[in-house]
């Protein structure tokens, strides 16, 4: 089956792990993400992964209790290498060879990211989970999404969200809200749509690096997309 794109970089929230949970990782829901992933993995599309750690821990939550902002996001990068474990073991328990690489150096129990080797990885059809977002503090994980996807040569960043694309309005509040097919990257920007941070928007316009914001929690959507479908929305320049 013939696919859109050969290397992709999927932006995972950690919030997506809680499924309808209010904490932590429903194993039901990372099981149901992990099958996602697999169904593209067996399309021989090479797969890098960045997750989030929301779901554990936010530096921006942290800073808003008045904790000091570089400790409440070197906090929020340790979340995200907790998740980045979970979603491995997940993959093994599905038969799906997986590396973890860190941004920070936690050698005894991930391995620290190093480019050359995850491209070897990807390039073995191994998936490749980037944790600890840029390894350094007031970057998102988002920006980590476009610098990772830009540094390993991907050919689109895959955000996955609890909604199936962007609107022109929140549609849990706005019933007449419509789905955007198509935007290019300054207008969501100037629109300030949320599609991305603003430093994740600028990196993938000045890369050239398109993002597809499409539902996790839509059965086969992730596959559509990588099959080229019309399938969430098309950020683009």
């Amino acid at each position: 089956m013939a696919t859109a794109y050969k290397r992709i970089l999927v932006k995972l929230s950690g919030e997506a792990l809680m499924g309808e949970d209010a904490y932590g990782i429903n194993r039901v829901t990372l099981a149901r993400i992990v099958t996602e992933i697999a169904s593209v993995a067996q399309l021989g599309v090479e797969i890098g992964v960045v997750i989030g750690g929301g779901n554990i821990f936010r530096g921006l939550a942290g800073t808003a209790t008045g904790m000091d902002r570089a400790t409440a996001d070197y906090m929020g990068m340790l979340a995200t290498v907790m998740n980045a474990m979970a979603l491995a073991d997940a993959m093994r328990q599905a038969g799906i060879n997986s590396r973890v690489q860190s941004a920070l150096n936690i050698e005894q129990v991930v391995e620290p990211y190093i480019r050359g080797k995850a491209i070897r990885y990807l390039e073995e059809g191994k998936i490749v989970i980037f944790a600890a977002g840029t390894g350094n503090p007031f970057f998102t994980t988002d920006t980590a999404a476009a610098l990772r996807g830009s540094e390993i040569g991907a050919e689109i960043v895959l955000k996955a969200t609890k909604v199936d694309g962007v609107y022109t309005a929140d549609p849990m509040k706005d019933p007449a809200a419509t789905r955007y097919t198509r935007i290019s990257f300054d207008e969501a920007i100037n629109r300030n749509l949320k599609v991305m941070d603003a430093t994740a928007l600028a990196l993938c316009r000045d890369q050239r690096l398109p993002i597809n914001v499409f539902s996790i929690f839509k059965p086969g959507a992730l596959k559509r997309v990588v099959l080229g479908e019309d399938e969430g929305t098309m950020v683009h320049c």
